[in-house]
C-alpha cells in the first residue's frame, strides 16, 4: 500500500473516531501532498512517489522543530506541546531513523569505499549516502560525523 493511501486511511480513521489530536495534522499532511501533486502535474508527473512524500514529511517535521525552539525560548509551553504532538503524528509515517552508532558505521563504510581522505571528498561521501540511505539517515547528524571521520 502506498504511503499516500496509508495517510488517507489514517485520516479517515481519525475523523470517524473524532480524534482531535490527530486529524488536523493528518489533514495538513494530505494538503501538502496534494499541493506537491499539483506542482508535479505542471512538470508532467502523473503520481507522487513515496520518496517525495517522505521528503514532504521530513520538511514538515523540520518546520515544527524550528517552531518548538522558538516557543521554548518564549516560554509558550502550550504551543510547544501542540508542535510536539504534530511531530509525533507525522513521524508515524516516516521510516525508522538509524541510531547515531549505526549512522557512524555506515558513514565509516562509505568513506572507506569511496576512498575519501580529506574534507574535499565530503561531497562524494554525501552523494553516496544520499543515493543509498536518504530515507533512513538524519543528514543533520551525518555531516558532523563525516567531518569527524575525515579530520
Amino acid at each position: 500500500m502506498s504511503l499516500k493511501k496509508q495517510i488517507e486511511d489514517k485520516l479517515n480513521e481519525a475523523l470517524k473516531a473524532k480524534d482531535k489530536n490527530t486529524y488536523p495534522t493528518l489533514r495538513l499532511i494530505v494538503s501538502a501532498i496534494k499541493d506537491a501533486e499539483i506542482a508535479g502535474r505542471s512538470k508532467g508527473q502523473k503520481e507522487i512517489k513515496d520518496i517525495d512524500i517522505i521528503g514532504i514529511l521530513k520538511k514538515m517535521i523540520k518546520q515544527r522543530n524550528e517552531s518548538r525552539e522558538v516557543y521554548k525560548k518564549a516560554g509558550r509551553s502550550e504551543l510547544l506541546e501542540i508542535e510536539t504532538k504534530e511531530i509525533n503524528v507525522i513521524s508515524i509515517f516516516l521510516p525508522k531513523q538509524l541510531t547515531e552508532e549505526e549512522t557512524k558505521k555506515i558513514c565509516e563504510q562509505v568513506v572507506k569505499s569511496v576512498g575519501a581522505s580529506s574534507m574535499k571528498d565530503m561531497g562524494k561521501v554525501m552523494g553516496v549516502l544520499k543515493s543509498k540511505y536518504a530515507d533512513i539517515l538524519d543528514f543533520s547528524k551525518v555531516s558532523g560525523i563525516i567531518k569527524g571521520i575525515l579530520n
